[in-house]
């Protein structure tokens, strides 16, 4: 990719109709962390100019094929992969493909994850300029040794550098991301986590925390298969990992963030937007290998071989029809994410049953065990509730009929 930086064009255009999100993959990252098993890798030059060609063909037709200028687009979210390996420049030029693609709204929520140790701050005010306007920093720990652990390439000081960097750059909603229960992890050295993310200055909007998963096919799995994890690197207890949930929301909570998600914090008027319309099946299409779609009652899911995709990104998509019985259910689980909860009268609309009718049982035997609240107008969990969500949500799955 070449040419200057391109400036992004403001929309405002009255005749973009229905709403739509989009999900753009970028799978180029410096190195694989040891936990991670998303679809990512490190890749050469020639690989990531052929990837952003096809890319670019793929928003092109799937733009056509849902009337992209006529769909409002209100969210975009760049993940990976380190989205932030890609030049400034690059991203400049993906973002005008976009505009010239879709109806992207004046004041849409542009979000892309940065990874510390790839961004400078010219690099960042090229984001910016591109139309990038929340950054989410992947930092995970403010320990050092635990951040070497977890195959991470960045230092506590690096983000610090980073996180001073994009502020400068103007970004103005950015959110942090952090990992608890890690191998060799206290409660203790988790809270100094927490106080050094809450000492920034200026604070950040948004604060995620995600409890470690050893996910199969990672380095960690291979780890724990190993038998690896113990003495010094041990996993936290089940118990220790629900001290660590119940801090950070006492924590968070009294430095004037609330939670409006089981993983997610938000200054007020700062929840994430993207996420919100996942968790709330609004819909969205995915661009790039590996990338999911929710279009009516279609799922759709890019094929993951890197070589189909460079060759045809168009080509290797499975398609799945949800029945209706398959939609209640991700509209119960999905909703139960959000401290909100699921409201009745959206069920109504979107199904034309109360939920009652549907889960009469699974609700009021949830609401005696003290795992969900239900004042009439929503069902949501508990604090209890949010402790055992696997095992609340599993419940609202429907027998086949």
């Amino acid at each position: 990719m070449s040419g200057m930086m391109i400036q992004h064009e403001k929309t405002n255009r009255k005749e973009c109709g229905e709403e739509l999100m989009l999900y753009l993959h970028i799978p180029f990252c410096v190195q694989k962390c040891k936990y991670c098993d998303f679809l990512s890798g490190a890749y050469d030059r020639t690989v990531r100019e052929r990837y952003l060609r096809a890319l670019f063909r793929e928003i092109r037709e799937r733009s056509r094929e849902v009337g992209g200028l006529k769909r409002r687009v209100s969210s975009i979210f760049i993940g990976g992969g380190t989205p932030s390996v890609l030049e400034a420049e690059e991203i400049g030029e993906l973002m005008k493909e976009i505009r010239s693609c879709f109806c992207v709204t004046e004041d849409a929520e542009i979000t892309m994850e940065c990874n510390p140790g790839t961004v400078d701050g010219e690099k960042l005010s090229g984001f910016h300029a591109a139309g990038i306007n929340r950054l989410s920093i992947g930092l995970q720990s403010g320990n050092n040794r635990e951040l070497e652990l977890l195959g991470r390439i960045h230092t506590y000081e690096n983000f610090l550098e980073t996180y001073q960097n994009a502020w400068r750059a103007g970004f103005r909603n950015l959110n942090v991301d952090l990992m608890n229960a890690l191998p060799d992890q206290t409660l203790e050295s988790w809270e100094k986590t927490l106080e050094k993310v809450l000492a920034l200055v200026p604070a950040p909007q948004h604060i995620s925390v995600y409890s470690l998963i050893l996910e199969e096919g990672t380095i960690f799995y291979g780890m724990l298969q190993r038998g690896e994890f113990s003495g010094e690197r041990a996993i936290p207890t089940e118990e220790t990992d629900r001290e660590m949930y119940a801090y950070t929301g006492k924590r968070l909570r009294e430095a004037g963030y609330h939670q409006y998600e089981i993983s997610n914090y938000a200054a007020e008027h700062y929840e994430c937007r993207h996420n919100c319309g996942y968790w709330t099946r609004k819909e969205y299409l995915g661009l790039g290998i590996g990338a999911a779609s929710l279009i009516g009652d279609k799922r759709y899911s890019n094929t993951r071989d890197m070589e189909q995709y460079l060759e045809n990104p168009l080509e290797g998509r499975e398609t799945e029809t949800l029945s209706s019985r398959e939609e209640m259910e991700e509209f119960m689980f999905l909703g139960l994410r959000m401290n909100r909860g699921v409201d009745r009268q959206d069920f109504v609309k979107r199904f034309g049953n109360s939920p009652d009718e549907i889960y009469s049982g699974v609700i009021e035997k949830n609401v005696r065990d003290g795992l969900l609240a239900d004042d009439g107008r929503a069902i949501a969990l508990t604090a209890k509730g949010r402790d055992l969500s696997n095992y609340v949500m599993a419940q609202f799955l429907l027998d086949e009929p």
